[in-house]
């Protein structure tokens, strides 16, 4: 299976790059990780709707041009749908059952995604109803595919 993050903005943050480096190595031993980085576009103070709708689109253009059509898409959404970590585990599982073996999570910059990413999205997922930032994300989304692999695979994992 192949994982790919698509993900607005470089990470800065030593303990964030380690780790996201921790769980990449982890990840290593169930399936192919790529994590790609598209710049984010500066947002001014005070900006009007307008403003962060371009914005949006500008960054959704960089995410789609990652995208490619055998992909299943996962769009990380506060709109999407809540999981547990076993249901988690169960919707990786499956889209493997079904040879969706690319699967994409896109991760928007501080505004979202744009309406054509979340279009393209195969499916809306929600962590929290809590907003996180987007770099800090990417970890947390790295730990529950992690602990999904584990589960799946029938191993210990901390409950």
């Amino acid at each position: 299976m192949n994982i790919y993050v698509i993900s607005v903005g470089k990470i800065k943050e030593k303990y964030l790059k380690d780790a996201i480096a921790e769980y990449s190595k982890r990840l290593s031993r169930y399936c192919r990780l790529e994590i790609i980085e598209v710049a984010d576009e500066k947002t001014p103070d005070n900006a009007s709707e307008k403003e962060e709708l371009q914005i949006k689109e500008k960054e959704g253009a960089a995410i789609l041009k990652h995208v490619k059509d055998s992909m299943h898409v996962v769009a990380l959404d506060l709109k999407g749908k809540m999981l547990s970590s076993e249901e988690f585990s169960k919707y990786i599982g499956d889209c493997a059952i079904r040879g969706e073996s690319n699967i994409a999570f896109i991760i928007g910059g501080s505004l979202g995604l744009s309406k054509e990413v979340l279009k393209r999205a195969d499916y809306s997922l929600c962590f929290s109803k809590m907003t996180f930032p987007h770099q800090l994300m990417r970890v947390i989304l790295l730990e529950q595919v992690y602990r999904g692999y584990r589960i799946m695979s029938g191993e210990p994992y901390h409950k």
